[in-house]
């Protein structure tokens, strides 16, 4: 399993990075890609040393204003962002208290049940599957008759040869699920049951080593739209639509609305019935 730290997550944002006119200039002879560390560090406003000490993991306490500054350098989104401080709040924090088990919000549970027949599925830490509606388990798989170890997002999608088949664009479904996943690893760092699951794909799918190798991060699934090629209504376009609450930012109800095509409303309307759903 691959450690979660933040001079791994600041290496490689550095390397991933353009350098500019002025970077080739100022050192023409480069053996690595992106940013040098010094270069680097000169942006940011910190001494090299500082900012080598960043890197290798030694015991230092960046500021918020370093942090943002660092952002703003290695031009990370609103996750990457958010990822960078709950690996620099690990850092700074020895022991940290175990995750405690999460509930469902009832709130969420109705918000589902008030969408009638179109398919949700509620997800949780780590991409555990807290609840899905009778149209998302006909839609998607029936996780409801899995064990519950087995009911998570990544698992599914990286493990199942169903999800493969019903996922005309596979890979950047799977490869947004990573990224929730490394999220989460990265607010929790000590949460047993994640690291099982890490560790589980990682000897299972060479194609996990490779998404958790390019550590993408995200909040949300970040595909507008996708496919799923249903084996008995045949392929429906589906618009992806996150609901997330201010009280807990870390369950996620998808809502997977029909796109306005013909084919696709009617294969809905067909999925629906055979749900029970009017």
């Amino acid at each position: 399993m691959q450690e979660l730290t933040l001079g791994d997550f600041l290496r490689a944002r550095r390397a991933a990075l353009v350098p500019t006119r002025g970077d080739l200039r100022s050192a023409p002879s480069r053996r690595v890609p992106g940013l040098r560390r010094e270069e680097v560090a000169r942006r940011v406003g910190v001494s090299v040393d500082y900012y080598v000490k960043l890197e290798q993991g030694r015991r230092v306490t960046p500021s918020d204003n370093v942090l943002h500054a660092l952002a703003d350098v290695l031009e990370l989104d609103d996750a990457a962002r958010e990822h960078m401080f709950d690996l620099s709040r690990r850092v700074n924090h020895l022991r940290l208290e175990r995750v405690p088990t999460q509930r469902v919000r009832v709130g969420m549970l109705r918000l589902m049940e008030s969408l009638g027949g179109v398919p949700a599925v509620l997800t949780g830490r780590r991409t555990d599957i807290l609840a899905a509606n009778p149209t998302a388990r006909l839609l998607i798989h029936d996780f409801n008759a899995m064990p519950a170890r087995e009911r998570n997002a990544a698992r599914f999608l990286l493990l199942s040869e169903k999800a493969r088949l019903i996922h005309r664009d596979w890979e950047a479904a799977a490869a947004g699920m990573v990224g929730m996943l490394r999220m989460d690893y990265g607010r929790h760092p000590n949460d047993p049951r994640a690291a099982e699951l890490v560790s589980e794909l990682s000897a299972a799918s060479d194609d996990f080593k490779q998404f958790w190798s390019e550590r993408h991060v995200a909040k949300k699934v970040v595909v507008d739209s996708k496919v799923i090629e249903h084996p008995i209504v045949g392929p429906i376009r589906l618009h992806l639509e996150a609901v997330q609450t201010a009280e807990d930012h870390e369950q996620t109800l998808h809502v997977l609305v029909p796109a306005s095509d013909s084919a696709s409303q009617s294969a809905m309307r067909h999925l629906q019935k055979l749900a029970g759903n009017r």
